[in-house]
Order: structure tokens, then sequence, then C-alpha cells
């Protein structure tokens, strides 16, 4: 029974609740006073007349009141040692088991469509991906293009065939900007990653890799745990780099033909750090099979659990027993009762500076949540899943990510998606969605606002509930107009960029999204929390036609680009680079 227990290692011997340790200085001078006590007694007994006193003084004996004094002390300390918390054993903590993360880096500028490598070079990095995804990786993978500015094509998701729907279409064209900020890269796919504490793995397809592009990707693997694996889109002869429709070819300030080849010194500097790998291209599936396999291979990442203090095993009923046992020394009729009095007739209400003598913090916590006060509840609830709640409930949503991130059940996960939708971050909200849909393939709200949250454009990343009840105004205001003033619906304008004006059908499009978006963002079910932590999302009041779309969305990613460059007043790096 006590094997577990015993022998007591005294390197790790420590308490829990050392503060209550302070309560051995009243209890040593109580044990003083009584004492100084008898010693008192003893000198008055003196003062009587020898032949008097054994009718005037009861008998009793001076070492069985003595002895009573000794018990009395080493009961209470025994007591408070246990209120302490003694320990010296460590609870065995699971760690979370979490899903590594995948993210492809495609090199979209325009010195892709150099012909070094046949077709061109992005079409063969396009293969790649294609038989990187054939691979099955088993990882949840998204898709992000850069040059002068990165953009997520497709977020997290471990339905491939969406990836691949995409691919076909890019192109330089669909950029905002020319050139190639693999820096800009980076810091999106660590945004896009951030959904889960596992590292990740960040692949680049990419043929622009200078001392750059060098330092951009030291500060990366420095400041993260992923690890990059790098496919040089580009052979050691190079090839020119062609202008956009034109058979002519991009010049440098000195009128000289940028020629674009592998920079081997570049490469060997790479291949130096740390968790970075350099693949050689191969005209089979040999090189990106090969980092499947790896991926596939380290999928599940245990996550070392947090030391805190109720990883420790508490001992203090060890030392419960022997002051019980001395209590039953040292009980004579009345003198335990009114021991106890001081603790029974003690404050037990939820108010009381002691209630935590009295009751757990969760229930001290559910007090509190039931008073409104959200905010104290927080700071008082143990439990994560009840400790986020009261962060909704309060409008502290980053707290109440946090505490939410620590369940990794479908009802953790869909809780995090309404926390990451309050704090206008919806890209990860989408991501949290998906997650929930697919970690319980029967849990209907995570599946219908999983569908809902897939209709929303991707680069709606940071929409919150005041943009969107704007956003369904604007519309409103705007269809009312044009039909009293009987002109076209100009409100999507900026998403053609550039003043570009957009086609009727893909206006059309964009508001059914629109509606869609509106009907999600003014859900009553993004605006609670249920206590219970099995919200359900409302039923839409009608059925939503959606048209159908081309297959083809390069038009509609060029037109997101821009609307995210607009509105996020993106900047590309100013190096004067237009390939």
């Amino acid at each position: 029974m006590f094997e577990d227990i015993f022998p007591v290692d005294w390197e790790a011997f420590h308490f829990l609740r050392s503060k209550f340790l302070w309560l051995l200085i009243p209890v040593a001078l109580i044990f003083i006073m009584g004492l100084i006590n008898m010693r008192q007694e003893f000198s008055w007994k003196k003062v009587i007349a020898p032949h008097l006193r054994p009718f005037v003084i009861k008998k009793g004996s001076d070492g069985t009141k003595l002895s009573m004094q000794v018990i009395l002390l080493l009961s209470l300390s025994f007591g408070i040692l246990a209120l302490a918390g003694p320990t010296w054993k460590k609870v065995e903590v699971p760690g979370k088991i979490l899903e590594t993360p995948v993210v492809i880096l495609l090199d979209l500028s325009q010195s892709m469509m150099a012909t070094d490598l046949q077709p061109t070079r992005l079409e063969r990095a396009k293969f790649k991906i294609n038989d990187f995804l054939k691979q099955n990786p088993q990882a949840r993978v998204a898709l992000v293009g850069f040059a002068g500015t990165a953009h997520t094509i497709v977020p997290l998701t471990r339905d491939y065939e969406i990836i691949t729907s995409h691919i076909d279409g890019l192109s330089p064209n669909v950029m905002p900007f020319p050139g190639s900020d693999l820096e800009a890269a980076f810091v999106l796919a660590d945004s896009v990653m951030n959904v889960t504490d596992a590292p990740g793995t960040v692949l680049v397809f990419s043929d622009d890799l200078d001392q750059d592009e060098f330092t951009a990707i030291q500060n990366f693997v420095q400041d993260n745990e992923d690890k990059v694996d790098i496919l040089p889109m580009n052979t050691d002869a190079g090839a020119d780099v062609p202008m956009p429709n034109s058979r002519a070819y991009f010049k440098d300030a000195e009128g000289n033909v940028v020629h674009s080849a592998i920079d081997k010194q570049v490469i060997s500097q790479l291949s130096s750090l740390d968790r970075v790998s350099i693949h050689q291209l191969t005209l089979d599936d040999s090189d990106v099979e090969l980092i499947s396999k790896s991926i596939s291979d380290n999928l599940k990442f245990t996550e070392k659990p947090e030391e805190k203090d109720n990883s420790w095993r508490d001992m203090g009923l060890l030392f419960v027993i022997p002051m019980l046992v001395l209590l039953l020394f040292w009980f004579r009729k009345g003198w335990v009762i009114y021991t106890l009095m001081f603790f029974v007739l003690s404050s037990c209400t939820d108010g009381s500076k002691i209630a935590g003598l009295w009751y757990t913090p969760d229930f001290q916590g559910q007090k509190l949540s039931e008073k409104g006060d959200y905010a104290q509840a927080a700071k008082r609830f143990e439990d994560p899943m009840r400790k986020g709640v009261a962060n909704f409930k309060a409008g502290n949503y980053a707290d109440a990510i946090n505490d939410f991130k620590e369940d990794t059940t479908a009802h953790g996960a869909y809780n995090l998606g309404l926390a990451y939708f309050q704090s206008g971050d919806t890209l990860s909200a989408r991501l949290a969605f998906q997650s929930a849909a697919e970690l319980d393939p029967s849990f209907a709200p995570a599946q219908q606002i999983n569908k809902q949250m897939q209709m929303i454009p991707h680069g709606e990343d940071s929409m919150t509930p005041a943009k969107a009840e704007e956003a369904k105004d604007g519309e409103d205001g705007n269809q009312g107009e044009a039909k009293d003033n009987n002109v076209p619906n100009e409100s999507m304008e900026n998403l053609g960029g550039g003043g570009q004006e957009a086609t009727k059908k893909d206006m059309e499009t964009q508001r059914q999204e629109e509606t869609v978006s509106s009907n999600i963002h003014m859900g009553k079910e993004l605006d609670e929390v249920p206590d219970d932590l099995n919200a359900t999302t409302q039923q839409t009041g009608g059925k939503m036609l959606m048209r159908k779309i081309d297959d083809d969305p390069s038009l509609f990613l060029k037109k997101k680009f821009e609307f995210q460059v607009k509105e996020k007043k993106i900047k590309p790096k100013a190096d004067g680079k237009k390939w």
C-alpha cells in the first residue's frame, strides 16, 4: 500500500501550501502561554497552608497537565503540516498528443516562369506539390503563395483535393505585386501554424535563394521549433527571366539580362542550419516521397506537460492520522468541542476570506459566475474549460483561447473557434471549427458551422462581428440605393483592385458569400458560450441558393489578394526587384 510513498525523497520534499506553516507560530505561543500558566498555578499553591491544601485544591497531576499541553502542541502541529500539503512524489501527467501541421510556400514570382526546368519552374513545382499530396502525408496541409507579398491560398486542411484544385490556376498574374519576399511568406506560415503548439514543417518551392532568403530562414528556425524542407526550383546552368506576356527578358539596372541560377554558396549555408533540409529535384517522385514519409512518421507530437502544483501528490493525509490519534489521548469532556468551536462558527460564505478552507476553487468560481462576476470567476476556476467559459463571458477572448487550447476534444475545438471568432481571427476560427468537425463527425453543430465558415472567402481573416454587421448594413444600403436609382451596385468595386471593374457573375458570387459571412457573424451562437460547453448554432432562416463558381479560381484569388492588400495596407519590400 505504501510502497509508492516510502521511502521519503528528502531532496524532492516540499510543501504545496507552505503559507499555512505560519500557523505554527500561534501554536507555539499557545504552548508557551500554557507553560506560563502552569508555573503561575504552582506558585499560587505555595501561598496556601500545607494542612489546608488537600481541602482547597482538587487533587490532580501536574505531569498529566504538562503531557496534555504537549499532546495538544503535537496534534495541532500535525494538522498544520497536513494543511501545508507535504509532498515528495510526482503524479504522472501525460502530455497532450498534438498533430504537426505542414505549410507549403510556393514562389509565384516572375522568375518561376524560366524554362531551365521544363515546361517552366512553376509548372514543375506544381507537379511536385501534386506528387507530395498523392503520397498522403496524413497531416493537415496549407498552401501559401508569395511574390512581392504573401497570401494564404488554402488554410490547413486534410482535404488535399482543395489544394490541387487551386494549384492549376496559380501564376504570377494572380499576385498583387512582383518580386519574391520569402521573409513575408515565413511570417504568414508561422501565423497559419499558430493554431497548434506542435512544431510543424514548412515546405519551400522557390528559385530565389540568396543571402536575404538565407537570413530569413535562419531567423525563422532560431525563433521556432519548426522544420524547413527546401526544394530549389532552378538549375546550375539557370535561365533568363522572361517578362510577363512578352518574349523579352528582364534587365537589371546596368542593362544586362537577368539570369537566374542556383547559388551553391547559399545552398551550402542553408544545409548547415539545424532543422533545415535541402532536397535535390528528381525526375520521379522519390524526393517528395522522402519528405512525405518523414512527416507521416513524425505526425504525432507529445507536448511536455507543464509542471504545476497539482502534478505533485499531496501527502497531507499521512499527517492527519497521527493528529487524530493524539486527539484521542488528549480528549476530555468538552475540551475538543471548545477547541473546534472557532472552526465551526467561522463564516463559510463564499465571500469569506477563508472560503478556500471550505470550498474548492471551482465551486467559488461557480458562485461568482452565478452573480455575473465572470472576470473574478475566471481567476478562481482551476478547470481550464470552466475558466475559458468565464473568460469568454467576461470578454477576455485571448485568455479564453489559451484555456480552450488545453482541451483536445471536439467540444474544446468548437469553443476555441468561438473564442477565435469573437477576437476577430476568422482564419483561426475556421481552422478550429474544421478541427472540431474532423474530431467528431457526429457533432452536428460543429459540422454545420464548419460548412458555413468554409463559405467565407479565405482572405477575410480579420473579420469581426462588428465588421460583419457593417458589411451587412452597407450591402443592404447599397442594394436599396441601386434599386431606387436604377443603377448597378458598385459596393464590391474594391474587390477588383486598381479600379478594375468586376464582372456581374463575380459580384453576385461575392455578394452571396458575404451573405453567408453575415449570417455566421451575426448568429446567436457566436455571442455566448453555454455553461455546458455544448453550444449549438441557430438554424438559418431559409435555404441559400449558391450559384456555380468557375472551376478556375485564379480570377477570384487575384481579386481576393488585391482586396487584402488594400484592406490591410500591405506594402511590398522596397528592393526594386521585379522578378
